[in-house]
C-alpha cells in the first residue's frame, strides 16, 4: 500500500496535476480445481504464414462463466469478472485435463497441425490447429475421420463438437443418376458422354471418380464381394456443398460399364468421348430420349445391337442372283452401315458369297452416289475373280480392271466407270492416282492384307477417300489383336484407343493374361460393326465337311534324317536365342523349322548342298501315289491337292504323270488361271495340284468333292481358306478333307497349337479367351525329338 501511495504522488509532481485518486482495491477470488467442458469446431481458417484457407479442427474449453482455446505452453490466465461486488477471478487452468483432451483429438486421427508443416510455414496460431495427418487433407480424409468410431464418441463422451456448414462436410445421398450425350466439337461422328449423380436439386459429375476407379483397377480391388463397402463417397463440383454418398455396389456396376465403352482416354478432360457407333449403343442402353439427337442415336443402337430388325430392304432388281436368306441379312447390314455413316466388317466364312453381298450393296448405291465410283481392292490372283463375278451378278455397272503394265492409260476412265478393280500390290505405285478420286464404296477383299499397321500397303489404303469402307475378310484376326486394331484405324480411325493404350487395355491382358473381362469389353465395343455367319449357321445351305486325319510314320533313313537335323537345328536355336534372346533370332527359328516340314514332305526339298544320303525317299509321297490317291481316283473323286512347296508339286506331278492320271495345276507363275478353273469344273481332270499360296484365294471349285492337304501350316485359317476352295455356296455333294501328318514329327506338334491359335481367332467374336505366343516353352516342344 505504501508503495502505491508513493507512486501516486510521484506521478502527481511529475504531471503538475491532482493528486491521483486512490485505487480502489478489488477482492480477488482464486478458482482452482476446475474440470473443464471440451469442445472442437470444424471448419475453414486461414493457415500459415501464407494463410492458405484449409478446413482445421480447433480445441476450446468451457471453464465456469468462461471459453477458452487450447494454446500450447500456457497453464493461466486471468480476466475480469463481471460479478456482483466487483470481484475479480483468478482461473487456474487444468493442465492435466486439457493435455488429456489433445490425447484424445490424436486418438481420434488427428494431429496437430505444426507437426505436418514446415518451420517456414507455422505461425503461433498454426500450432494450435488439428487436422488429419496430411499437408493439405481432402474433404474426404475428413469425412473419414468425423464418421470413425473414435470421433463419433466425443459428443457421448461430454464434448461439445460443431461442424460448420462452410466446412464442406454435408453429406447427399444420390438420388439419381443421368446419363447425357453432347455432340463433340471435334466431328458428327463424335459424342461427349457424362454420367450426372443429382442431389438436393443439384447435380455432380461422377466421370472423374470413374476414370480414378478405372485408373486404379476398383473392380480388381473389390472383386471380393466381402471387400465391397456400403457406399462410396463421390465431392460435389462446389467444395462447400460437401460430398454425395453412392451405393458402392451400384457405382462399381457404372464403373464396369463406362469401361467396356472403351475405358478412358487419355486427355479427354470432362465426360468420356465416344465414336457414334458406341454412342449409339449407350443411348439405347440407358433411353435416352431427352433430345432428337438421343432419340436418334438410340434407334441407331437398337438396330445395332440387334434389339430391332433392320428395314428389309429388297433385292436390287438388277442384281442377277438369287440371294440366300443369309444373304439379303448381310446386304441389308451394309447398306444400314452406309446409310447411317458406319463401316464395318463382312466376316461371313469363305464361300458364304461375301462377294455377292458387297457387289449387291454397291449396286443398290449407284443411284445415290452421286457419279463416284466404287473401289475393290484385292489380292492379284483375285481381281480377275471379281471381274467375272461382276459381269455374272451386275452386268449393268461398269467395271473397270486396273491390271498389268498397260493399266495407266486407263486412269482417264476412272471418273467414269461404276466399279474399280485393282490389287494391293499395285497400291503403292498407284496411289497418287487413286487417292485423287473420292470413291463411294471401298471394299478391301482378304482384309488381312493391312493387319500390318506400320505397313506400306496399310498407310496407303487409309489415304483413300471414301463414303463407305467396308472390309471381306473370314479371318479378321488371324495372328493376334493388333490386325484388328488395324483394320479399324482403317474403318473409322480413333474408334479404337491409340495403339499404345488398345495394347494396355485389350491386347495385354486377353492375349497374356485370359482376361475374360477386357474380352467382353472388346466383343462389346465392336461387335455392333462386325457380320460373321459360319458355316454351321446356314448348315442347310451346305453339304456336310468331314475331316480325315491320315498319320504317316517316316521311314528309317528318313527318321535318321529327320533326327540329325532335328538335334543340329536345336542346338543352333538355343545357342541363338541364348545370344540375341527369341525376338531377334526369329529368322533362324523359322529356318529351323522350315528344314525339320521339307524333310516331312521330302528330303529332297533341302537342296543338293544338304548332303541328303542318296536314295532317302518319302513316306508321305509314297503313301499319297501309292495308298491314298489310287482309292480316290477310282472311286471317282474329284480331288483339289494343296501344298505349300511348289517344288513339292512339281515332284508329285512327276509322280502323277507316271500313274497316267490327268492332272491341273495351279501355282503363282500360272497365266491362265481362268481357263484353269474352267476347265475344272467342267469335269476334264479328276486331280487338281495347287500350290496354297497361288489357290488358297478366288478360286470357286464346287465340283471337287475332296480335298487333300499335303502339308499342314501354323494358321488354321489358312487351311480353311484352301479347303473352301470346294465347300462352298453351290457345292451339291459331301467334302472331305484329307490331311497328311507325319507321326511323331513338327507337323504333330503343329497340329497341336493349331487348336490355340483358332480358339485366339474365334475369341473376338465368340467371348472366349486364348492365346498363343512362339515364346521358348513353344519352340521346345516343336524342336523335341520325333516320338
Amino acid at each position: 500500500q505504501k508503495r502505491v501511495e508513493a507512486v501516486r504522488r510521484r506521478i502527481s509532481e511529475l504531471r503538475g496535476v491532482a493528486p491521483l485518486p486512490e485505487p480502489v482495491v478489488e477482492d480477488v477470488v482464486a478458482v482452482t480445481g476446475t474440470q473443464p467442458r471440451p469442445g472442437v469446431r470444424v471448419g475453414p481458417r486461414p493457415v500459415g504464414v501464407f494463410e492458405k484457407v484449409m478446413v482445421v479442427a480447433e480445441l476450446y474449453f468451457r471453464y465456469p462463466d468462461c471459453e477458452v482455446e487450447f494454446v500450447s505452453g500456457r497453464d493461466t490466465f486471468s480476466r475480469q469478472s463481471w460479478m456482483e461486488k466487483g470481484k475479480r477471478v483468478i482461473l487456474e487452468r487444468n493442465a492435466d485435463s486439457e493435455e488429456a483432451c489433445v490425447r484424445r483429438l490424436e486418438e481420434a486421427g488427428l494431429r496437430r497441425l505444426g507437426e505436418t508443416m514446415s518451420p517456414f510455414e507455422i505461425t503461433a496460431e498454426t500450432r494450435h490447429f488439428f487436422a488429419p495427418p496430411l499437408p493439405m487433407p481432402s474433404a474426404l480424409d475428413w469425412l473419414k475421420i468425423i464418421h470413425a468410431e473414435d470421433f463419433a464418441a466425443l459428443e457421448g463422451e461430454g464434448w461439445d463438437v460443431d461442424i460448420e456448414a462452410k466446412a464442406g462436410l454435408a453429406i447427399h445421398d444420390v438420388e439419381m443418376v443421368v446419363p447425357q450425350l453432347e455432340g463433340d466439337p471435334r466431328g458428327i461422328d463424335w459424342f461427349r458422354f457424362d454420367l450426372k449423380g443429382e442431389y438436393a436439386g443439384k447435380s455432380v459429375s461422377l466421370m472423374p471418380q470413374i476414370a480414378q476407379a478405372i485408373s486404379e483397377d476398383w473392380l480388381e480391388r473389390y472383386a471380393d464381394p466381402a471387400a465391397v463397402p456400403e457406399s462410396f463417397l463421390i465431392p460435389c463440383e462446389e467444395p462447400e456443398d460437401g460430398v454425395i454418398r453412392f451405393p458402392a455396389r451400384r457405382f462399381l456396376d457404372i464403373v464396369a460399364k463406362v469401361q467396356e465403352l472403351n475405358a478412358l482416354r487419355e486427355g479427354q478432360g470432362e465426360g468420356l468421348l465416344l465414336h457414334k457407333a458406341t454412342a449409339s449403343g449407350v443411348a439405347h442402353e440407358f433411353g435416352l430420349r431427352e433430345t432428337e439427337t438421343m432419340r436418334t442415336l438410340a434407334a441407331l443402337g437398337a438396330k445395332l445391337s440387334g434389339g430391332e430388325p433392320l428395314q428389309a430392304a429388297p433385292q436390287p432388281a438388277d442384281v442377277k442372283a438369287t440371294m440366300r436368306p443369309y444373304q439379303l441379312d448381310g446386304f441389308r447390314w451394309l447398306g444400314f452401315l452406309g446409310a447411317n455413316g458406319l463401316h464395318g466388317i463382312l466376316a461371313d466364312d469363305m464361300g458364304l458369297g461375301k462377294t455377292l453381298q458387297t457387289l449387291a450393296h454397291i449396286a443398290a448405291r449407284r443411284e445415290e452416289a452421286d457419279g463416284k465410283p466404287s473401289l475393290v481392292l484385292a489380292p492379284t490372283s483375285v481381281v480377275t475373280n471379281w471381274a467375272a463375278e461382276a459381269a455374272k451378278f451386275v452386268p449393268h455397272l461398269r467395271v473397270l480392271v486396273l491390271q498389268g503394265p498397260g493399266r495407266a492409260r486407263h486412269f482417264g476412265e476412272i471418273p467414269y466407270a461404276d466399279l474399280v478393280l485393282t490389287s494391293y500390290a499395285l497400291l503403292a505405285r498407284d496411289s497418287e492416282e487413286l487417292e485423287a478420286h473420292e470413291w463411294d464404296v471401298l471394299a478391301l477383299d482378304e482384309a488381312q492384307h493391312i493387319k500390318n499397321a506400320r505397313a506400306r500397303t496399310t498407310r496407303h489404303a487409309c489415304a483413300l477417300q471414301a463414303a463407305h469402307r467396308i472390309c471381306l475378310s473370314g479371318t479378321p484376326m488371324e495372328n493376334h489383336l493388333g490386325e484388328l486394331w488395324s483394320l479399324f484405324q482403317f474403318l473409322m480411325p480413333g474408334f479404337l484407343p491409340e495403339s499404345g493404350r488398345y495394347t494396355a487395355l485389350f491386347r495385354a491382358p486377353i492375349e497374356r493374361e485370359g482376361c475374360q473381362r477386357a474380352q467382353a469389353a472388346l466383343n462389346r465395343l465392336v461387335a455392333p460393326l462386325i457380320l460373321r455367319r459360319t458355316k454351321d449357321e446356314v448348315a442347310a445351305d451346305l453339304p456336310p465337311k468331314t475331316h480325315l486325319t491320315h498319320p504317316i510314320d517316316l521311314s528309317a533313313a528318313q527318321t535318321d534324317l529327320y533326327e540329325s537335323y532335328r538335334a543340329l537345328m536345336d542346338k543352333m536355336v538355343r545357342t541363338a536365342v541364348a545370344a540375341r534372346g527369341l525376338a531377334q533370332s526369329h529368322l533362324i527359328v523359322l529356318d529351323a523349322l522350315l528344314k525339320l516340314r521339307q524333310i516331312c514332305c521330302h528330303p529332297v526339298l533341302l537342296g543338293d548342298e544338304a548332303g541328303v544320303p542318296p536314295g532317302t525317299g518319302s513316306a508321305k509321297l509314297e503313301y499319297l501315289i501309292e495308298d491314298l490317291l489310287p482309292q480316290l481316283i477310282e472311286e471317282g473323286r474329284r480331288i483339289l491337292l494343296f501344298s505349300q512347296f511348289t517344288s513339292m508339286l512339281e515332284i508329285i506331278e512327276s509322280r502323277v504323270r507316271d500313274k497316267g492320271w490327268t492332272y491341273l495345276k495351279l501355282t503363282g507363275s500360272t497365266k491362265n488361271r481362268g481357263e484353269l478353273v474352267a476347265r475344272f469344273q467342267e469335269g476334264a481332270d479328276p486331280l487338281f495340284l495347287i500350290s496354297l499360296k497361288a489357290g488358297g484365294t478366288g478360286l470357286n471349285l464346287t465340283a471337287a468333292d475332296t480335298v487333300i492337304l499335303h502339308d499342314p501350316w501354323w494358321n488354321p485359317a489358312v487351311e480353311n481358306q484352301a479347303t473352301d476352295r470346294a465347300h462352298r455356296i453351290g457345292q451339291v455333294k459331301p467334302v472331305f478333307v484329307h490331311k497328311l501328318v507325319c507321326r511323331g514329327t513338327i507337323e504333330e506338334r503343329i497340329l497341336e497349337l493349331q487348336s490355340k491359335k483358332a480358339h485366339l481367332a474365334r475369341a473376338l467374336l465368340a467371348g472366349d479367351v486364348s492365346k498363343l505366343r512362339m515364346d521358348e516353352e513353344v519352340l521346345s516342344g516343336l524342336l523335341a525329338p520325333a516320338r
